[in-house]
C-alpha cells in the first residue's frame, strides 16, 4: 500500500514536471517571439532614422555645394559691378579729360580769333 502510494505520487509528479517543462518551453519560446517582436520593431524605427539621416547627410551636401557655387556666382558677379564700375570712372575721366582739352582748345581759338582781328585793324 505504502508502495503504490509513493508510486502514485512518483507518477503524479513525474505528469506534473513533464506539464511544467512543456509550460516552461512554451514560455520560453514566447518570450522568444517577444523579445523578436521588440527587436523588430525597434529595428524598423532605427532603420528608418538611419535612411532619413542618411537623406538628410545627402541634402545637406547637395545644399553645401549649392551654396559653394551661389558664393563663386556671388563673386563673379561683385568682379563684373567693380570692373563696370571702374571703366564708368574711367569714361568719366575720359569725358572730363575732353571737356578740359575742349575749353583749352576754345581758349586757344578765341586767343588765335582776337590776334587775328587785331592784326586785321592794324593793317
Amino acid at each position: 500500500m505504502l508502495s503504490s502510494i509513493l508510486r502514485e505520487h512518483q507518477a503524479k509528479e513525474a505528469a506534473k514536471k513533464v506539464v511544467q517543462e512543456q509550460k516552461r518551453k512554451d514560455a520560453v519560446a514566447s518570450a522568444n517571439n517577444l523579445t523578436q517582436a521588440l527587436v523588430d520593431h525597434l529595428n524598423v524605427g532605427v532603420a528608418q532614422a538611419y535612411l532619413n539621416q542618411k537623406r538628410l547627410d545627402a541634402e545637406a551636401k547637395q545644399l553645401h555645394q549649392g551654396a559653394i557655387g551661389f558664393a563663386k556666382q556671388t563673386q563673379q558677379w561683385l568682379n563684373l559691378v567693380e570692373s563696370f564700375s571702374s571703366a564708368l570712372k574711367e569714361i568719366g575721366d575720359v569725358e572730363n579729360w575732353a571737356r578740359t582739352i575742349e575749353n583749352d582748345m576754345k581758349v586757344i581759338t578765341d586767343a588765335l580769333e582776337c590776334a587775328y582781328k587785331v592784326t586785321q585793324e592794324t593793317r
